[in-house]
């Protein structure tokens, strides 16, 4: 019977992508730009969110997107009717997007000249919490059909979020959720995530998040 050969792993993945994203937040700091992730469950409102939000900080930044998908440009094409820098990128099946396929995106994309750049992240609560990307902050939606009890099922994305948009709030009355209680569930996770509520498709409460993205885009700029 041949004997099992044991490999051993010197260095872990997570350990090498943390690495590499240090280096992608030193060298947006270097360049004044506002790197923001965004990450949520398919179907949350990320790219109603981004598109919102794009309109309202065009006219004073200059603004690029990236859009990651397993498959399909149905949100690229959302995005880039803005009129923003935008690109598709594919993951081949990947549920997250690793440091380096961040950084090649946006190497794709150009950012030397931009102010902002946006990053949808595959939608997924999981895999996108376990690689940093570089960015500069994580964003991370709750809508109100996934409940008020997520930040407690998927602990970790919730602990990486900077900001936590409470989102669908149109929708309230069909659905048991408690807004207490989902702001309480994040602060459990996550003490220092700022948290807002809206509804993007609306433009209800989206101002307030607004206002905070630009004090955080102009701390970048101004070093």
């Amino acid at each position: 019977m041949n004997t099992p050969k044991i490999v051993e792993i010197k260095e872990d993945i997570t350990s090498r992508n943390n690495l590499f994203a240090k280096e992608i937040k030193k060298e947006m700091a270097s360049k004044k730009i506002y790197f923001l992730n965004v990450m949520a469950s398919p179907g949350s409102g990320k790219t109603t969110l981004i598109v919102n939000l794009v309109n309202r900080l065009k006219k004073d930044f200059k603004i690029g997107v990236i859009e990651a998908d397993i498959d399909s440009d149905v949100d690229a094409k959302t995005v880039n009717e803005t009129g923003v820098k935008t690109i598709q990128m594919h993951t081949a099946g990947a549920c997250h997007i690793t440091c380096q396929m961040s950084y090649e995106a946006l190497l794709a994309l150009g950012f030397g000249d931009l102010d902002v750049v946006i990053l949808e992240n595959v939608g997924n609560l999981v895999c996108p919490a376990e690689f940093d990307t570089g960015a500069t902050q994580n964003l991370v939606l709750l809508s109100i059909p996934e409940g008020d009890d997520k930040p407690l099922k998927y602990p970790l994305m919730f602990e990486v979020a900077d900001i936590v948009a409470i989102t669908k709030t149109d929708v309230l009355p069909a659905f048991d959720f408690s807004f207490e209680k989902a702001k309480e569930n994040v602060k459990k996770r996550n003490k220092n995530a700022q948290t807002f509520v809206l509804t993007a498709l609306k433009d209800d409460g989206v101002n307030e998040l607004e206002n905070y993205l630009r004090e955080q885009i102009l701390k970048v700029k101004n070093g």
